[in-house]
């Protein structure tokens, strides 16, 4: 998705004639179906004019242009791309982001800088930093960029408002190679940029290359799990963007300067489904361990941390642990814990099966912030799905800050799963009535593949298709039928879920004995390929990612169209802690544990409703 393509002659005289932000602003209106801020509409009006200044005195006439470039399986976008043929006849393109500010400060970050923007002092990724990410992550992803002939890409920002100084923050010696490698021009260097551009694209074909980069395509995104090994085994091949940037620098820098203080240093990212919290995660736990730091990562997910361990192997699995695994610790023992998924903290850390003289009174947010020094908290409040997970943001600030601790906050924004389509997500909330969002309407992002199925029959068959081509796929249901510990004669699993003729079994019981061997236990369901054979719950999918993704929406929660409102219905429901134990927060929870389920999908999501006026109300809000 672009806003706008086509040669730099034409932008040049849209820009001449006041009509650039107007073609970008209905554009963004035919995409999105809402007008974009009016902030974003004056920095186009802005940006671009002393862009096309640069395109006229640099003598482009024969290069292609492309604005407001979505970035395949994210939501961000590129502000400029021009292409055309180098000094040496290739193809070539050059990204240039484009910002409006004015000053910059130091920030104690590698590769971060304070600004202003929004209306406050943020920290941010230094130019240089966030434009050469954009070219690292396209030259991973798109066809055009690897695929020989491919073209060659470059990268560079212009803040044309910025007044050139060397000894600004912009220029700090830790710069230095960022800005080798992506050069940052200001406003009195036109001349350097022009120069620049001119041997980059200068050499016409401009718009055969542009067609080329319009008709690439992109390839599958990076499985989590696979990433995992591959981090393990230090190689980097996930690409941090924008604020994923900022939170991986602000955990080291957290690390660094709190080891040295008494208290316990708190950090708090929060990010939705798909913003990449995992993944920054699994990459700062691999760096602090490579640095020698004592560094825990740990969650509430049995799944999701067996998984972990399994894929690492054993030797490097003792650093991963839960967060009911502090209960004795010594205070101060764990250098940095990286607290993922930390919306799952429960009240304290006592279980069922635990002897009473065992029994604690102690908070478990106590227990963690005893133990670490330095404490991260990746979370999503509206993942809370059950009764006893308390760790909410507010929670957790309200504790550290009791106990003496120092709190910093910071959000993800970056949106890599669904696509990257933020309107989906945003879509599924208002949907759900979980915040009120601008996408009423789901228009069908190109790049995400949502469809409603008549029949269970027809909505495996769809996810087992994907699996046949290639992709992860799995089969998720809300918790509506009833688990079986037992198995059958044979080794395999009595069915449970079961809707008229379609009868499956749930993802394997953990305590389920003599289970056939291609069986994956549900702790491996989510990454074992027998686990297309099973349907999975909230509590096996949380955390993990799939190509495809099929839910059966049950009738645990259902949409009243005559009160127009969702109403929870717990005798409909098999999970016994959320309907004996929810009260009031039933249908809440019950919303979160269908959000979480849709939005496991990279590049599609795909559902069945038993309740036919549920369905008739979502096919309501499709265009």
């Amino acid at each position: 998705m672009r806003l706008y393509s086509g040669s730099t002659t034409q932008l040049v005289e849209d820009t001449r004639v006041n009509a650039i932000s107007g073609k970008l602003k209905t554009a963004f209106y035919d995409h999105f179906h809402h007008n974009p801020p009016d902030s974003e509409v004056r920095s186009w009006k802005n940006s671009l004019r002393a862009m096309s200044d640069v395109i006229e005195h640099a003598g482009l006439e024969e290069q292609g242009v492309m604005l407001e470039y979505k970035i395949p399986t994210t939501s961000r976008r590129l502000d400029c791309l021009i292409t055309g043929r180098d000094h040496e006849k290739r193809q070539s393109a050059v990204i240039v982001e484009l910002k409006q500010w004015g000053e910059t400060e130091e920030a104690p970050g590698d590769r971060e800088v304070l600004t202003f923007l929004g209306g406050r002092k943020r920290e941010v990724p230094h130019p240089s930093a966030q434009v050469g990410q954009y070219r690292r992550f396209l030259e991973d992803v798109h066809t055009a960029f690897y695929e020989e002939p491919a073209v060659q890409l470059e990268s560079c920002s212009y803040l044309h408002n910025y007044r050139f100084d060397p000894e600004d923050p912009l220029y700090a010696p830790k710069f230095d190679q960022l800005l080798g490698e992506n050069p940052l021009y200001t406003m009195g260097q036109v001349s350097q940029l022009s120069e620049h551009l001119r041997d980059r694209v200068g050499y016409g074909e401009g718009l055969d290359v542009l067609r080329q980069v319009e008709e690439g395509e992109y390839q599958p995104s990076k499985k989590l799990m696979k990433h995992v090994s591959d981090v393990i085994k230090g190689k980097d091949e996930y690409v941090l963007l924008d604020s994923q940037i900022v939170a991986y620098d602000k955990v080291f820098t957290t690390a660094r300067s709190g080891l040295s203080e008494t208290d316990t240093q708190v950090l708090i990212v929060k990010g939705g489904p798909g913003t990449g919290k995992s993944v920054i995660a699994l990459n700062v736990m691999a760096d602090l361990l490579s640095e020698e730091y004592n560094a825990h990562y740990v969650t509430g997910s049995k799944a999701f941390t067996k998984t972990l361990r399994k894929i690492i192997g054993k030797r490097g699995s003792v650093q991963f642990k839960y967060f009911n695994d502090y209960r004795n610790a010594a205070p101060n023992s764990v250098d940095v814990m990286i607290c993922d998924e930390a919306h799952r903290i429960r009240e304290n850390s006592n279980h069922r099966f635990m002897d009473p003289e065992e029994r604690s009174d102690r908070l478990q947010i106590e227990e963690i912030l005893s133990a670490a020094e330095v404490a991260v908290f990746f979370i999503d409040d509206d993942q809370v799905v059950r009764p006893d997970e308390v760790g909410s943001v507010s929670f957790i600030k309200r504790h550290a800050e009791r106990l003496g601790c120092p709190v910093e906050e910071m959000e993800l924004e970056t949106q890599f799963r669904c696509g990257g389509a933020d309107g989906f997500l945003n879509w599924i909330n208002n949907t759900f009535q979980i915040k009120d969002t601008a996408n009423v309407l789901w228009s069908g992002e190109e790049e995400f593949d949502f469809k409603i199925f008549d029949s269970p029959h027809a909505l495996e068959e769809a996810i087992r298709e994907k699996n046949r081509q290639g992709h992860s796929a799995r089969m998720t249901a809300g918790y509506c039928w009833p688990w079986s510990k037992e198995t059958k004669e044979d080794g395999t699993i009595q069915e449970d879920v079961v809707i008229g003729d379609y009868k499956r079994p749930w993802n394997a019981h953990h305590r389920a004995t003599g289970l056939a061997d291609h069986i994956p236990r549900a702790h491996h369901w989510a990454h074992n390929p027998g686990g297309i054979d099973q349907v999975g719950c909230v509590y096996t999918a949380q955390g993990f990612e799939f190509d495809y993704v099929g839910v059966i929406i049950g009738r645990d929660l259902v949409y009243d169209l005559d009160e127009q409102q969702w109403i929870g219905n717990p005798d409909e429901s098999e999970d016994y802690s959320v309907y004996h134990y929810a009260g009031d927060q039933f249908t809440k929870l019950v919303k979160n544990t269908y959000r979480v389920l849709l939005t496991r999908g990279l590049k599609g999501c795909y559902v069945h409703f038993l309740d036919k006026d549920t369905e008739r109300f979502f096919r309501t809000r499709m265009k």
